[in-house]
């Protein structure tokens, strides 16, 4: 009996005709950058990293880089808003991890916070990571070009 009253649901329910439906896509809505993810190119160029020590970083437009300290280098995930998100990878010890910046409003410095997620063959390091600051390097040129007239 229950099969007999599937069958005539399903013989109803397919005899219907075919509503034929407007299928249009909505409009394409902009949003401003301050709600999305931010334009990569602010990272590039040279910054000073601080520590226990200052370090060069070098930043290409996706927020990509190197820096001299034990053959590191960066690698962007994320920019919205003023936070910035990566990874570290230092070669020479074995070393990488993650890393998160908040940065000034014009981007010029930020405060930041690392951690370890790999020291040489342990994926779990129980090390604890740090601190740092961020400033952007200014170069000669636009330093002079800064001075007021004599």
């Amino acid at each position: 009996m229950f099969l007999v009253i599937t069958l005539l649901f399903l013989s109803v329910g397919c005899s219907q005709p075919i509503v034929q439906r407007e299928t249009s896509l909505p409009p394409v809505v902009s949003l401003p950058p301050s709600t999305g993810s931010e334009d990569r190119s602010v990272l590039a160029g040279e910054w000073e990293y601080e520590d226990s020590a200052v370090v060069t970083l070098t930043l290409d437009e996706q927020g990509n880089g190197t820096y001299p300290w034990k053959e590191g280098r960066f690698e962007t995930t994320a920019l919205s808003d003023h936070t910035w998100q990566g990874m570290w990878f230092q070669k020479e010890n074995e070393r990488e991890g993650g890393f998160t910046v908040e940065f000034s409003p014009d981007f010029s410095e930020g405060e930041g916070r690392w951690w370890y997620s790999r020291i040489e063959d342990d994926r779990a390091p129980t090390q604890k990571g740090g601190t740092f600051r961020l400033r952007r390097k200014t170069s000669q040129a636009s330093a002079s070009n800064m001075a007021l007239p004599p």
